[in-house]
């Protein structure tokens, strides 16, 4: 056991719970963005006339602003503190999508759904992470999980309304109704959120090896272990992204979407246990790597997602065994979103938490440009689906090898060069 102190770091405080439920909340609010687009792109194809190549670019601008800004973002929230700025960012993610919904061009739809949407989801992102890992040293796999499993579960309780409201009430009124009741969700939900307290600090024991030393950015960005864990990162985003940005076109290629399923349309159906098991894998892979190790459930997971994909391949005539394997292969991808931010604080340490992990969540906009519109692409120059999941199969393998093979054993070594 390691007895680490970590300061700027309430550990017993029931507050943190209210801060974990609130955070939840926030998280929820701008989940529909980024879960919620792939049954977009057909009615933006129909109302914009034009192919999907140049729709899937509002999804990578909406990743790439929500990322490529996080380090500036998680600085911000860092000097003014995170119930301003996450409320700025729940208010623009909301007003992002009642703007969509006055568009009539492509230009219009890149900056109203990918730049301003982008910014807002982004801002609200980094900082209810970056505040989970300072209020729960000791469980920052559970606590990183359940703020992202909001982020990724929150789009169940929109995926059916906003599929029924599509055909109800068209494209314009969808848009309008759930961007407000994002943003004034959000809104209220961030209004309770505080930074720990810095006066006070106690010991924290936990079985992992903990960085006693705080890195700030500057510092971070030179040592060549945080590029691994960026490669990573990216590799993970890319082949989780090409399936959640592309699911509604190749499902319908398939023949999925003119099915039924247990009595219900296969496609929804499918999204509905997909956002369940990419919300869910967050806090229990969290969970399980605050004991078993971060490297160990990473070789896990990525795995597991790499495996599930190829066999989701193999099976895609089968709509039972499509929507059951949708899930596996959304329950082995989401995890990177509490795996990467807790094993980053554990190794650089959590004094500056937020920005830190601002630099490394840029992945996930490198990412979106090969998951999407290059996904796209690639499907369009050969016409079949076989070369995009054999990319995402490749990475998966790819990272999980690395996690265990050369980030664990450099990891150590750079925790004990830390302690000396």
């Amino acid at each position: 056991m390691t007895n680490t102190t970590l300061s700027n770091v309430v550990v017993a405080s029931p507050k943190k719970w209210m801060q974990l439920a609130l955070g939840l909340v926030c998280m929820v609010s701008i989940s529909s963005p980024q879960y919620v687009w792939a049954l977009l792109t057909r009615p933006f194809m129909e109302k914009l006339h034009v192919p999907l190549a140049e729709i899937q670019l509002t999804f990578s601008l909406l990743i790439i602003l929500q990322t490529f800004f996080s380090p500036f973002q998680g600085r911000l929230i860092d000097k003014f503190g995170p119930r301003r700025l996450i409320a700025i960012g729940t208010v623009l993610s909301g007003v992002s999508w009642m703007l969509t919904a006055t568009i009539s061009s492509l230009t219009e739809l890149y900056l109203y759904y990918g730049v301003l949407g982008g910014l807002g989801t982004g801002i609200v992102y980094i900082g209810v992470v970056g505040l989970m890992v300072r209020w729960f040293p000791e469980k920052r796999g559970f606590a990183t999980g359940m703020v992202a499993a909001g982020y990724g579960m929150g789009a169940i309780l929109t995926t059916f309304p906003v599929t029924q409201s599509l055909t109800a009430k068209g494209l314009e009124n969808t848009l309008w109704q759930f961007g407000l009741l994002m943003a004034v969700i959000g809104f209220i939900a961030s209004q309770g959120l505080r930074a720990p307290y810095s006066s006070r600090t106690e010991d924290v024991t936990s079985n992992l090896k903990m960085s006693d030393r705080s890195f700030a950015p500057k510092e971070m960005l030179r040592r060549p272990l945080f590029w691994l864990m960026f490669s990573m990162m990216t590799m993970m985003s890319t082949s989780g992204l090409m399936v959640t940005s592309q699911m509604a076109i190749f499902a319908e290629d398939f023949g999925i979407t003119a099915v039924t399923v247990m009595g219900m349309a296969a496609l929804p159906l499918a999204m509905t246990i997909d956002r369940f098991m990419n919300g869910l894998t967050r806090p229990v892979c969290g969970y399980i790597s605050d004991r078993i190790g971060r490297e160990n459930m990473m070789f896990i997971a990525f795995g597991l997602e790499g495996c599930a994909m190829a066999l989701w391949l193999l099976c895609k005539d089968d709509p039972l065994l499509f929507v059951l394997l949708s899930g596996v292969v959304f329950f082995g991808w989401g995890e990177i979103f509490s795996l990467f931010p807790a094993t980053l604080t554990d190794t650089f340490g959590t004094q500056h938490a937020t920005a830190n992990y601002g630099w490394l969540y840029i992945s996930q906009g490198i990412g979106s440009i090969f998951g999407g519109p290059l996904a796209a692409l690639l499907y369009q120059q050969t016409g079949s689906w076989d070369l995009v999941f054999g990319c995402a199969i490749t990475l998966d393998i790819l990272c999980a090898l690395l996690a265990f093979f050369v980030l664990k054993p450099w990891r150590h070594r750079f925790l004990q060069g830390v302690r000396a």
